[in-house]
């Protein structure tokens, strides 16, 4: 059981440990300039100068406090945006690329069904997704300690928790991609900018007569600025976002298993 995942898995370590490290150098940058940055600039006029549909796009609430700067300079741009594009990306060439370069007859020739291949293939993206979020919260949490602007711990755990339900539905568009196209680059052009369209949808429709067509984006179901700011967490985004991502792995599998393989 659960060979395929094994084997994909492993492939996947390395470099989700570079991607891990990536964005604990990313975070470690963003605490590092807070403090010249809060001391040289008026972060209340700053913000005012940005346009409102700026502010409406990236999320931002407040940069007066780590916290919040963390909430734009990191997580929005680094977990909401980057890396939910990036498992889009990787995601859909989990079937295009063997369907491209005709390695998928090897697999289905194995005792596996179509619906337990997608099943399994799809579980390997639980290393980068896990990976991702292992050493950027120490380095959080230690780098604020350092700077003296000591953030919750329970703030930057949940954080990061909360993005694993978020960074699973940005890979399941990408898995349904990988189904629906037969060639691993078209699939993967797909799945980016289907993604960024819905981070698009979600952040300009928001508050508007069309808000309720951003209730198919994962962006709207993980909030940053909840977690860092307020204190708060929604365990009810998260189980959405779950719901969201069984809907993405059945119905890929379902397509799957009608498709005919060139």
């Amino acid at each position: 059981m659960f060979e395929l995942t094994r084997y994909d898995g492993r492939r996947r370590v390395r470099g989700s440990v570079y991607l891990s490290i990536g964005l604990s150098l990313l975070a470690a940058m963003v605490i590092w300039v807070y403090p010249s940055f809060r001391t040289e600039i008026d972060l209340d006029q700053l913000i005012s100068a940005y346009p409102e549909p700026i502010l409406q796009v990236m999320g931002i609430q407040t940069m007066a406090s780590l916290g919040g700067f963390l909430s734009f300079e990191l997580y929005t741009f680094g977990w909401v945006i980057l890396l939910g594009l990036y498992l889009a990306y990787s995601t859909a060439g989990t079937i295009a690329d063997d369907v491209d370069r005709g390695r998928m007859d090897v697999l289905l020739a194995m005792p596996i069904s179509r619906k337990r291949l997608i099943g399994e293939r799809f579980a390997a993206v639980t290393v980068p997704v896990v990976v991702a979020n292992i050493f950027p919260p120490i380095v959080v949490y230690v780098g604020a300690e350092l700077i003296n602007e000591p953030l919750a711990a329970a703030d930057v755990i949940a954080v990061h928790l909360l993005s694993i339900p978020y960074l699973f539905a940005c890979a399941g568009i990408g898995l349904l991609a990988s189904v629906a196209f037969d060639r691993a680059g078209v699939a993967q052009r797909v799945a980016l900018g289907v993604t960024f369209a819905l981070f698009l949808s979600e952040s300009l429709l928001t508050g508007t007569d069309a808000e309720i067509v951003g209730a198919v984006a994962p962006m709207r179901y993980y909030d940053p600025n909840a977690v860092l700011i307020e204190g708060s967490y929604d365990y009810a985004n998260a189980v959405i976002l779950v719901a969201m991502t069984l809907v993405f792995l059945v119905v890929a599998q379902l397509w799957f298993a009608r498709i005919d393989i060139d």
